[in-house]
């Protein structure tokens, strides 16, 4: 069992019950006089302390609501926080960054250790604006209406009423007539939702834009740019990477799809993406949440004991929800805990081969948690996207050591890697319609749904390959970007899954060479945290932090030769 955090500045004994249990450790803070470079440091120290607890107090209510939007009064308490704790904590925390900024001791601050986490403060002060702390809060508001929505939405198959999770299993049925049918009961339902979520959308667009506005830039997406720290690259690196999957990935989705119909027999409707072309029925790899469990544990403690220890701990704390079931949300993620450390997962899991792969990704995250977790203050474990899902995309590739407990029968196992490369491969496109989708949207915020719709299907048009006949299932089609929960909730928060997803194939392809070290390398990376740059996050690990075309040509030459020889 983990060492939960001692407290140094909080009582042990707080509750957020309202701000003013909150608000004297603020000024507390804000007042202290400073007359050396170590009570400097001990005031940094005393802060992370009080916004690791808030962060961690928010992160529980946030669970527990997803856990189970039908509750109402998890809903409120999320609100609570969101509408009466964090606006007040906002013009605070502006406050006791400039104090940082203006202390006469900075400059005798560690550089090396303290350089990124005071480039990210002074970002922070540039686009602080008092006005934005309301829009902020009705944003994250608007946001969670999202899980609400697609988390009621049930439909019945065989007699059975199922969440959409559970039934887009019978997307991957042999039985053409099954899937068929499948995918129109799951597409109906969401068209049936689709102008509310249009309309919530087009809220959340608005919102945003004023908060960029207010903030002095022109457009939410160059805020957004500021806000999530991308001081490693810009909007043109970003189309510089579109232009690059166009380039040297569609070539294989088009082969992939190419193999497909041929395999098939027949031509490609979007009900046949999934199903396995031998007409085997889907693969199983585990019963229930318990069995996910059990053999995620066991599969990690093959790469690596000490990745099996932080899913036992997570398990033993009760920090685990993995069954899709009704009024849950949507989606799959691991929250970060702030003060203690041990994350929390949440998932949906259906017994299906996508399960696995979720299960291992989030548990990537955990053990980042797990390696950053004596990192000083709170904000240097604080990871970027790119850091993050780098630890979690390279444990799916890692834990190919340990899926024979999934997957005991070595053919099925080769098929679930052969899924999991090519998938790897199709995602790519995904991942960059995703992100242009959003340039276009933040850099042109009065359009209106039918130009958004219309926007859609061009980007859908770019990065296809025209294999998949949609006749008739066309209106089905405008509405298939609602299914990103991204795009609602985290908005720009999707291209680092593309940059991620390069760096995981290369620490794989050193683990192919050099397993100790690559491990060695994975977990000194991950103990980093944010206290160092990308760049040298990723070198730590062995890899480069590049997503030029000349790499990710090498990349996929690299998955396709592992393809070839998996098969």
């Amino acid at each position: 069992m983990i060492t939960i955090i001692k407290r140094r500045f909080l009582p042990d004994k707080i509750k957020v019950t309202s701000w003013d249990v909150i608000q004297p450790y603020f000024e507390s803070l804000q007042n202290r006089e400073i007359k050396s470079v170590k009570e400097l440091e001990d005031w940094l120290k005393d802060r992370s302390e009080l916004d690791a607890f808030l962060s961690e107090d928010l992160a529980w209510r946030y669970v527990k609501m997803t856990c189970d939007t039908a509750a109402k009064e998890l809903e409120e308490a999320y609100l609570f926080f969101v509408n009466e704790i964090e606006p007040q904590t906002a013009p605070f925390s502006d406050s006791l960054n400039k104090k940082l900024i203006n202390s006469e001791f900075l400059n005798q601050l560690n550089e090396e250790k303290y350089f990124v986490y005071l480039r990210s403060i002074k970002k922070e002060i540039e686009i602080f604006n008092e006005k934005n702390i309301h829009l902020m809060a009705e944003v994250a508001t608007e946001s969670q209406k999202y899980g609400s929505i697609v988390g009621s939405m049930t439909i019945e198959i065989d007699g059975k009423e199922l969440t959409l999770q559970q039934a887009s299993n019978y997307l991957k049925n042999p039985d053409r007539t099954v899937r068929e049918n499948a995918f129109k009961t799951i597409q109906e339902k969401r068209f049936a939702h689709a102008d509310e979520l249009d309309n919530l959308f087009d809220k959340l667009i608005a919102l945003r834009h004023q908060i960029a506005v207010n903030a002095g830039f022109k457009n939410y997406r160059d805020y957004k740019f500021a806000e999530l720290g991308r001081f490693d690259y810009k909007p043109e690196d970003c189309f510089a990477f579109h232009e690059a999957i166009q380039k040297e990935v569609m070539p294989l989705v088009k082969e992939f799809n190419e193999k497909r119909v041929k395999e098939l027999g027949h031509s490609l409707k979007p009900w046949d993406t999934e199903v396995d072309t031998q007409n085997r029925p889907a693969l199983e790899p585990f019963t229930s949440g318990a069995d996910l469990l059990e053999k995620t544990i066991t599969c990690f403690k093959k790469v690596d004991e000490y990745f099996a220890w932080c899913i036992q701990t997570m398990d033993d704390m009760d920090r685990l929800d993995l069954e899709s079931r009704k009024g849950k949300a949507p989606g799959g993620y691991n929250y970060p805990m702030a003060e203690t450390s041990v994350p929390f997962i949440f998932m949906n899991a259906a017994s299906s081969t996508r399960d696995v792969e979720t299960m291992v990704h989030e548990g990537g995250h955990a053990v980042h948690s797990f390696l950053s977790k004596d990192l000083e203050l709170a904000a240097f474990k604080n990871c970027p996207s790119e850091v993050a899902e780098l630890a979690s995309m390279s444990m799916e590739l890692l834990s190919y050591e340990g899926q024979d407990e999934f997957y005991p029968n070595k053919e099925d196992f080769k098929r679930a890697k052969e899924e999991h490369l090519e998938g790897i491969i199709k995602i790519l496109p995904w991942i960059a319609i995703i992100d242009k989708f959003q340039h276009w949207i933040y850099t042109n915020p009065t359009h209106t749904a039918a130009e958004r719709k219309k926007y859609w299907i061009e980007l859908s048009d770019e990065f296809g390959t025209g294999m998949v006949d949609w006749t008739g299932f066309e209106h089905f089609r405008t509405i298939s970007w609602q299914k990103q929960l991204h795009l609602f909730e985290v908005p720009f928060y999707y291209i680092e899954y593309g940059i991620a997803q390069l760096g995981a194939l290369a620490v794989w392809r050193n683990f192919m060479n050099n397993k100790e070290k690559t491990i060695e390398q994975y977990k000194a990376a991950l103990s980093l945290g944010y206290s160092k740059t990308i760049g040298e996050i990723y070198q730590t690990a062995g890899i480069e932090f590049n997503f030029s075309t000349a790499y990710i040509h090498e990349l996929m030459k690299f998955v396709k030769d592992e393809l070839s020889k998996n098969n």
